[in-house]
């Protein structure tokens, strides 16, 4: 083993709220946008039945015990749990994490990534594109509270943590220039709260950006995703075409190579201590967006298994504490990319990761 530590991002969306039962229906959870799901060509395996934990509710702590439990036996070292604050106090889907801090259970380790994103309706399973809720930057009265608000969590003894500070994600680095504002009072408050300060990770596809200016900002690392950055130039010209036949003329929606992708992903760079790579199972957002979804075809354990072992590889000459990879992710099964047990392959997907990270 090489002592390489995988953190899975964990979709806390599967129970109801009062905001989605406004916008989508009574009772609705990410469920919703699962079950619906229909093939959409040939071949297109629509809809993901989960077998396993079955259609959880992550009010109940069991299905909150029993993620973690066979996140354990998979080789996972931790979730990195999305939180929603969108400013002015205003907080969604916290339910799950609040319980999880409060309770003490699972006894499983666990960091935070903040999901700074305005909701729009086409991302979310509406066919229109109206606001839902925007992500606001208040100013620093906000920041504090917010600091305020996941303190407890930091100094939980289960928090992840690089360099003797607690790892926080931000999801969209570039999304306000307040972030660097954010960032240097964080760290002062985290210092004058008795920790070494935060070690910021920036949540990053390397597009429209360089990731010097990351680091300019007060960055301490980040996680290379590497997605967008494949669809934008990793795609050659036939399959540009081919999707074009496939949107305009059969309207069907775009596809993509697994295998390509899986290839993409794997860049020497991550070999570099502060660049955190990510692995990912698969994609296909068709369940949210329909026929406008992007969809990644091919993926099975075995192209898993190997793009697990060439990211493992890349990052095995690092310091331990910085042998982190993602995963993306452990239960986001309305995009496609999720490990948890489902009909089609089982537990097939947990099994290669244990495999791949004792090989």
């Amino acid at each position: 083993m090489n002592n390489a530590k995988v953190i899975a991002f964990y979709l806390p969306q599967f129970h109801p709220i009062p905001e989605n039962d406004i916008w989508w229906g009574k009772g609705f959870t990410e469920w919703t946008n699962v079950g619906k799901a229909k093939p959409l060509f040939w071949g297109h395996h629509q809809p993901n039945v989960p077998s396993d934990l079955g259609y959880y509710d992550l009010r109940l702590s069991e299905s909150r015990e029993s993620q973690a439990s066979l996140a354990r036996a998979s080789g996972i070292e931790g979730f990195c749990y999305w939180h929603y604050w969108f400013g002015n106090g205003i907080k969604l889907l916290e339910r799950p994490f609040k319980e999880v801090l409060e309770s003490k259970k699972p006894d499983f380790p666990f960091c935070l990534a903040w999901a700074n994103e305005s909701w729009k309706g086409f991302a979310h399973g509406i066919k229109n594109r109206n606001m839902l809720i925007e992500q606001k930057y208040p100013g620093e009265e906000d920041y504090i509270n917010h600091f305020y608000h996941v303190l407890s969590a930091f100094k939980d003894r289960r928090y992840i943590r690089v360099e003797d500070k607690p790892l926080f994600m931000i999801y969209r680095p570039f999304a306000n220039p307040d972030i660097k504002i954010i960032l240097s009072l964080w760290n002062k408050l985290a210092i004058d709260n008795g920790f070494k300060g935060i070690y910021f990770v920036a949540h990053y596809n390397l597009l429209d950006h360089s990731d010097e200016e990351l680091f300019r900002m007060g960055f301490d690392a980040i996680n290379t995703i590497r997605f967008d950055e494949y669809l934008s130039k990793g795609v050659g010209l036939f399959t540009q075409m081919k999707n074009k036949i496939f949107r305009y003329i059969f309207d069907q929606p775009r596809r993509y190579s697994y295998k390509k992708l899986s290839e993409f992903i794997v860049n020497p760079k991550d070999a570099i201590e502060n660049y955190f790579p990510t692995i990912i199972s698969n994609w296909d957002h068709t369940p949210r967006s329909g026929k406008e979804g992007v969809v990644f075809t091919g993926s099975t354990p075995e192209l898993f298994e190997e793009q697990i072992l060439n990211i493992l590889n890349i990052v095995s000459g690092k310091k331990d504490e910085h042998k982190l990879v993602f995963l993306k992710s452990w239960n986001e099964w309305a995009e496609g990319n999720y490990v948890e047990p489902d009909i089609l392959w089982k537990d097939a997907y947990c099994k290669m990761l244990k495999k791949s990270i004792c090989k």
